[in-house]
């Protein structure tokens, strides 16, 4: 059985981390795929962890389990499973969270998760959590052996009425013992660089790492980020629907923000993938061309 290294310790290195996310695969052809992008990422990637999502509703519990396992023990991975409290009570988390530190892992991502299919409003379990910062709460005393990441979002919580407002209920998860924010994908960095200012001017101190993605198609972009930088917008319309010119533009995109994220002195970066290593693997070997995330 591998053993996981605590992300927060490797936070604390002095050098910026890599990690990608993975999603738990719908059948036997996506299991193939995830375990097929696993190894090739290990070898080219060498990134310093993985995460594994929940899926909507809290639907894949059982497959994200199964997967973590492989990322971790079949593929070598630190790995930092989600958990969301979408149905699920106190003590069911509980077990959840149990089962993982039997086998060796110790980090998780903690989220209040999205509603089931069909439900337009989250309605928290009965015996349950309504909220972020209460699942970190409880399970930082509950298992404080684990590192806990949050999620942030620079462009602003969908269901939060203003940026301030979304900050102070950012600084609820951060002080209920999270160790680090991971934000949600972004395409323009003035929104990152603003979204950290607002968490240092709040009191939130612990690392912020940007979540990003290259873009595979403008669509794609669009259903992710309320509004693209004109720029961006140009380069979409300019490549059209040539898949080898959209290609290019999304890993030459995310090179050029991740370049000024590094610079800016982000304490690491977390990839997108999608269940896929290509686009990921040229943008890295563009980056450690320029002397980035080098051994």
């Amino acid at each position: 059985m591998s053993e996981n290294k605590r992300i927060a310790d490797m936070l604390g290195r002095g050098k910026p981390v890599l990690s990608v996310e993975f999603f738990p695969p719908k059948d036997e052809a996506g299991g193939e795929l995830i375990v097929r992008t696993a190894m090739e990422i290990r070898e080219s990637l060498r990134p310093d962890f993985v995460s594994i999502t929940y899926g909507a509703g809290g639907t894949t519990r059982e497959r994200t389990l199964r997967y973590a396992r492989i990322l971790k023990d079949d593929c070598g991975f630190a790995v930092m499973p989600h958990l969301t409290c979408v149905g699920s009570s106190r003590d069911e988390i509980a077990e959840i969270v149990e089962g993982y530190a039997a086998e060796g892992f110790c980090n998780l991502m903690a989220l209040r998760g999205d509603p089931p299919k069909g439900q337009t409003d989250f309605q928290p379990h009965p015996e349950g959590f309504a909220y972020a910062n209460e699942l970190v709460g409880f399970l930082s005393k509950r298992f404080p052996g684990f590192s806990m990441g949050v999620a942030g979002y620079p462009e602003v919580h969908p269901e939060a009425t203003d940026a301030a407002t979304d900050i102070r209920h950012l600084k609820t998860k951060v002080d209920a013992g999270a160790a680090f924010i991971t934000t949600q994908l972004f395409y323009d960095n003035a929104a990152f660089f603003q979204f950290v200012e607002n968490c240092r001017s709040a009191g939130i101190q612990v690392p912020i790492i940007p979540g990003l993605m290259p873009i595979r198609s403008a669509d794609q972009a669009r259903r992710f980020c309320k509004t693209l930088p004109e720029e961006l917008e140009e380069a979409l319309r300019i490549a059209g629907d040539d898949p080898a010119a959209l290609r290019e533009t999304g890993v030459a995109w995310s090179h050029r923000q991740i370049r000024e994220l590094l610079d800016f002195g982000v304490a690491g970066v977390h990839l997108y993938i999608m269940n896929r290593s290509g686009m990921a693997r040229d943008l890295i070997d563009r980056l450690r061309q320029d002397g980035y995330f080098t051994a």
